[in-house]
């Protein structure tokens, strides 16, 4: 998770957050909400799940920690089989358990067939 934002990007969400206009200075007792705002937006699982990634490396380690691209995954994982796929030609893949206190299945809405 980022934690410095330039002062760009501090005064672009000001002026998206309707604070100030492009070009004005941000006043100094605004600067905290407008950072606080883009630590919101980065950490929203709606912005997370807006923008998917492609985990570089993920390293499992026997003392059971799990690291994607260098972070502690922050999910809980059941003490159950992990399945690693090595693909030397591509993408591997690497499947877990997750627990959670509970599941909701969407089911999606009927598509219309075209006529």
């Amino acid at each position: 998770m980022r934690l410095t934002y330039t002062d760009a990007d501090i005064a672009a969400k000001a002026v998206q957050l309707g604070l100030i206009a492009d070009g004005e200075p941000l006043p100094r007792e605004l600067r905290g909400k407008v950072v606080a705002a883009l630590l919101q937006e980065q950490a929203s699982p709606a912005a997370a799940a807006a923008e998917p990634q492609l985990a570089q490396e993920i390293v499992l380690q026997p003392s059971g920690v799990i690291l994607i691209d260098g972070e502690p995954f922050p999910w809980l994982v059941a003490k159950e089989a992990i399945d690693v796929h090595l693909n030397p030609d591509g993408f591997s893949t690497v499947r877990m358990t997750l627990l959670a206190n509970a599941v909701q299945i969407i089911k999606p809405e009927p598509r219309e067939e075209p006529r």
